[in-house]
């Protein structure tokens, strides 16, 4: 490692790299002694340019070395330059992640200047989410909701991951546009979908939603209403493994049927086809019976509400019978 020497001029060259390895020096120095380790960045404060090298301070604290954008550790040559003294190499009970909460703590009590750096610099942690573990994640989740309740950082830095998983949505529905139009595989595509929904955390029912949204879009719709139920079955039918694949739970059902709800009552010839599209769905196993009774007593959107139960009616009758002639048989 390279020594670092603290000049106090403002004309002094801009080194993250010097200032790293004289930390990463200290705080291998003091290994996993917590105690140490608040020593040695209250002593080295009055060293070390801590105004100028805050992000990188906090950085090496929390990520073990400098981050680079998309989360990865900064190398030096051919290899990682980090120390194991830092939060995402700690246990992740929470014992240990409150033992850290206090070396964060006693850091910005000793130099309040580092109140406001940290918040930006979580701000930085939190878009760079996705290139962390999942462990990293979890630790990093603990250690947030520490910071918030002590007051460390404001909640409002959890806003960055609202913009991200926006963001993140976006280009999930951009690439299933793409994937859809090349008429790639339908077990291919489920494939890369769930993959890109993991490593962006979002969730099935989030993800069914914008199934159904790029997959209506695909299709010029006939203006003539009688015409338009034909289509839309036809167009549907091909794609109801890939609806299947991402209506897993009680919650993605529902939320399918209200996207269907709110395209239905947005889409004039289509107010009639919604019975037809959810029957298609019940019988290709994409909706349960018990959600739709669900959606039929109380799940439903205001939207079209009264048009949409009248045109169900007659269905739900029919399951509800059925369901009563399933329990009788096996009392």
């Amino acid at each position: 490692m390279r020594a670092f020497a603290f000049v106090p001029d403002e004309k002094e060259k801009y080194d993250p790299a010097g200032f790293r390895d004289a930390v990463l020096q200290g705080l291998n120095k003091a290994g996993t002694d917590l105690e140490a380790v608040s020593k040695f960045l209250d002593t080295a404060g009055s060293k070390l340019d801590y105004r100028r090298y805050g992000e990188a301070l906090f950085d090496i604290l929390i990520a073990g070395g400098l981050l680079v954008p998309g989360g990865s550790i900064a190398q030096d040559g051919d290899k990682p330059c980090k120390t194991n003294a830092c939060v995402f190499e700690a246990p992740e009970d929470m014992d240990s992640m409150h033992n850290y909460e206090q070396v964060f703590i006693k850091l910005m009590r000793r130099y309040k200047y580092l109140e406001k750096m940290f918040e930006d610099e979580m701000k930085k942690i939190l878009i760079f989410i996705k290139g962390f573990t999942e462990l990293e994640r979890i630790k990093l989740a603990r250690m947030t909701a520490l910071w918030i309740s002590n007051g460390s950082v404001p909640p409002t830095v959890l806003l960055v991951l609202i913009n991200a998983n926006q963001e993140a949505k976006r280009d999930l529905q951009v690439q299933l546009e793409e994937q859809l139009s090349e008429g790639r595989a339908i077990k291919d595509i489920v494939s890369d979908v769930k993959e890109i929904a993991n490593k962006n955390s979002i969730a099935e029912h989030e993800v069914v939603a914008l199934v159904w949204t790029t997959v209506m879009s695909q299709v010029e719709w006939n203006k003539k209403e009688e015409l338009v139920a034909e289509q839309a079955l036809k167009h549907l039918k091909q794609y109801t493994p890939l609806f299947e694949a991402f209506t897993t739970t009680a919650r993605s059902e529902l939320a399918l049927m209200l996207k269907i709800q709110e395209f239905c009552y947005g889409n004039m010839n289509f107010m009639k086809v919604f019975q037809k599209i959810i029957l298609l769905f019940y019988k290709t196993d994409v909706l349960s019976e018990e959600v739709i009774l669900k959606w039929y007593k109380e799940g439903h959107s205001v939207k079209g509400k009264m048009l949409f139960l009248d045109q169900m009616k007659k269905f739900i009758e029919w399951l509800q019978n059925a369901e009563e002639g399933m329990q009788r048989i096996f009392r």
